[in-house]
């Protein structure tokens, strides 16, 4: 039986409607405040009043996932008339263009959630504000320290918590922090922001605010705790222990399927439903967020709206980057290869499919905590649905960004505790041959990394060795020579049967060794 969580199903207030086959005739408008009860005759809009909402989320880094996942879930608690004490204000941190599209449209916008039934649509309307940081830093810190903000989330990607890979400490050789620090008025990281901010509450006598990570990362609240904490005491101790002691950074799991928005679909949704929306958003149906229930100053009823609080999310977060995350990154790297482009067209593909389904079963899932409340043969069964879920279409090159980051979070953890367990895991290793071999024959790779990995790749050939040599990636796994025979004949299988016939016979070797 599905649980509640894996499953949630569409809210209350919105009906699916059939895929179009055509262009819906109807007048299209510019979405904003004047039009909202226009819009409403075509899809679901806001029905409370966005005057009352009180400010009291900062999101730092808006982007299209946290548009389709958090702030949908202040939009529905809003919604059902809890509350209208937890408005947003969105913080972008590197890019206008958000900005740009929003304001105009008093910063509403469309989000469509489509699955192989159909799809439907609504207007989010929880978004009070949205500041560009680079041009406004003191406008952003006011935000931060006004005392009405309560809570500060992130999607910043991890690469954003400027922390060395294994002591956890803080990277003082990161040149963004060198610089918040000799102008902490004027931050240029995320980090650099909430601890000035802090700071000035602090000074003020200010009440803390919650620091919420929604990046797909290990003990994501730890992370920023350190982070925070680090960069705080290279300024001043005293407030080091004052956010040491004040200052709640629970760590979150979240979920949901967010690909990038193309002009195709933004002029289907003009089409469809009416509205001429700058950016909307396109996602599924599905959606998860567990958060840690440790709040410093006041916790949004979010638990009535599908988020659970729960006393520690790691087995969730657990099974999700090592699932869902990990086999992301390996179908990416490996179906790029073959020639696909979206990982529905590659879910149709047997060969491909049976390898995500045995790297999740063999691999991946003797090596996992049992969380409360999720049955992970469900979980798994879900989420080869949402994998060939065709009307998402998730393109591969997405999938294939930031490897070194995702690569070293996600996939080589599993890896790493198969060799210890004295277990051989060809998926896995296959995963990592197929992410050399991308990185030997793809220019355009878009990883910090990149152009390192790409010039040891390219140097090596078959021999894996001198990719495994960077060490802030793989670790020690270059000193496991089982690994790395396996890597290595993983590897030369690749380029001399190719992709598919390799991947084939690597499914093959994990049903026997799972016998």
């Amino acid at each position: 039986m599905t649980t509640p969580e894996l499953s949630p199903g569409p809210p209350a207030h919105a009906g699916t409607v059939p895929h179009p086959t055509a262009p819906a005739v109807a007048p299209v408008r510019p979405l904003s405040d004047a039009t909202l009860l226009l819009h409403g005759e075509r899809l679901t809009v806001p029905t409370y009043d966005r005057a009352e909402l009180t400010p009291a989320v900062v999101h730092l880094s808006v982007g299209g996932f946290h548009r389709s996942h958090q702030l949908t879930y202040f939009d529905d608690l809003a919604q059902l008339g809890i509350s209208t004490g937890w408005g947003v204000v969105g913080v972008g941190l590197r890019h206008r263009g958000m900005q740009e599209a929003l304001a105009p449209q008093d910063h509403l916008y469309t989000v469509v959630e489509r699955s192989p039934d159909g799809e439907r649509a609504r207007v989010v309307g929880v978004m009070v504000d949205y500041l560009f940081a680079p041009d406004a830093p003191e406008a952003v810190l006011d935000r931060l320290a006004d005392p009405r903000t309560r809570m500060v989330t992130m999607t910043i990607t991890g690469a954003g918590y400027p922390l060395d890979p294994h002591s956890g400490a803080l990277d003082l050789a990161c040149p963004a922090l060198l610089g918040d620090l000799a102008e902490p008025h004027r931050p240029s990281t995320a980090i650099g922001y909430v601890v000035e901010a802090l700071d000035r509450r602090r000074r003020a006598g200010t009440a803390p605010f919650t620091v919420v990570s929604c990046d797909n990362m290990h003990r994501n609240g730890d992370a920023t705790r350190a982070a925070v904490v680090g960069l705080a005491r290279q300024r001043d101790e005293v407030l080091a222990r004052w956010i040491t002691d004040r200052v709640s950074f629970p760590s979150s799991m979240v979920d949901r399927i967010t690909p990038q928005t193309t002009v195709e679909e933004r002029a289907a949704v003009a089409d469809r439903y009416g509205v001429d929306d700058r950016w909307p958003v396109i996602t599924e149906p599905f959606s998860q967020w567990f958060i840690e229930d440790d709040f410093c100053n006041g916790r949004p009823p979010l638990d009535a709206v599908g988020v659970r609080f729960v006393p520690d999310v790691a087995p969730y977060e657990l099974m999700k980057t090592r699932l869902l995350n990990a086999s992301h990154s390996a179908l990416g790297y490996l179906g790029t290869l073959a020639g696909y482009e979206q990982i529905d067209e590659l879910m149709g593909d047997g060969v491909f499919s049976a390898y995500a389904a045995r790297l999740m079963d063999d691999e991946v899932t003797p090596l996992l905590p049992r969380p409360a409340g999720v049955d992970l043969d469900e979980y798994k069964a879900v989420l080869l649905q949402r994998f060939a879920n065709p009307a998402i279409g998730d393109r591969l090159p997405r999938l294939c960004r930031r490897g070194s980051t995702k690569m070293a979070h996600h996939l080589l953890p599993s890896l790493r505790q198969s060799l210890t367990a004295g277990r051989r895991a060809p998926l896995l290793t296959l995963a990592v041959a197929g992410w050399i071999r991308y990185l030997q024959l793809h220019d355009a790779v878009e990883d910090d990394r990149g152009a390192e990995l790409q010039f040891l790749a390219r140097a090596g050939g078959t021999d894996p060795r001198s990719v495994l040599a960077v060490r802030p990636v793989f670790g020690d796994l270059a000193d496991e020579p089982t690994f790395v025979a396996d890597l290595t004949t993983a590897l030369s299988d690749l380029v001399r049967d190719g992709v598919r016939p390799t991947v084939a016979a690597a499914v093959r070797r994990s049903r026997v060794l799972a016998r």
